[in-house]
């Protein structure tokens, strides 16, 4: 039998043709192989993850539901009963840091000589504003109405009102009188000292005229 090839570079060995053929293939069902693995592997973790999430939507729900049902089955009353409980301690917080020494200036210069004030009480209105309710004692009414007039001048009281009054005894005008209270900004600190100047140098006197012994 008479092989022959007509190409211009002969080359007669097929056995390393067909080797490298060979692991071509191999290599490329290994990687069919690994493409396999891993998309497998990535619909496995999806289902898996599908589940968490359909168990996390289906908690949530039953919290949801446990939540409206703690709700419905609270008392009213308690409820109103704890939102006073704290709004009172907001109002003692409030009064801790409420300053009566301003306030007691501000009377300082708005009280008539014959106006004395008796009882001073703050608190806190449902709006958020401070009132303060005064207890005070006039010999007139126009006293009195003097007493408001200044306090609403001074512009820390607004809508100051006397809510109650009676005579006493002695002809004295006993009223209580209720207004907004704003307290004044606090003043900013003032700046640290600048520090003290570098001292200056002592002259040194020089003595002259005095001849050596």
């Amino acid at each position: 039998m008479l092989r022959t090839n007509l190409a211009s570079r002969p080359f007669y060995n097929e056995r390393l043709v067909r080797a490298g053929l060979l692991l071509v293939a191999l290599v490329a069902v290994v990687f069919t192989l690994f493409n396999v693995v891993q998309v497998m592997s990535l619909r496995a973790r999806s289902r898996e993850l599908e589940t968490r999430v359909a168990e996390s939507t289906a908690r949530a729900a039953a919290l949801r539901a446990e939540a409206q049902k703690i709700r419905q089955s609270l008392n009213q009353q308690d409820v109103s009963a704890v939102q006073a409980a704290a709004r009172q301690a907001n109002h003692l917080i409030e009064r801790r840091a409420f300053s009566w020494t301003e306030l007691f200036n501000h009377f300082e210069t708005t009280l008539p000589p014959s106006v004395r004030v008796t009882a001073i009480q703050p608190q806190i209105g449902n709006d958020g504003r401070m009132v303060i309710a005064i207890t005070a004692v006039s010999r007139r009414v126009t006293d009195l109405e003097s007493f408001i007039e200044q306090l609403e001048k001074s512009g820390t009281f607004s809508e100051t009102l006397a809510r109650s009054a009676q005579i006493e005894e002695d002809g004295t005008f006993r009223s209580v009188i209720q207004g907004f209270y704003r307290e004044a900004a606090a003043a900013p600190p003032p700046p640290p000292p600048a520090p003290d100047s570098a001292p200056a140098a002592s002259s040194a006197s020089v003595e002259a005229g005095r001849s050596p012994r």
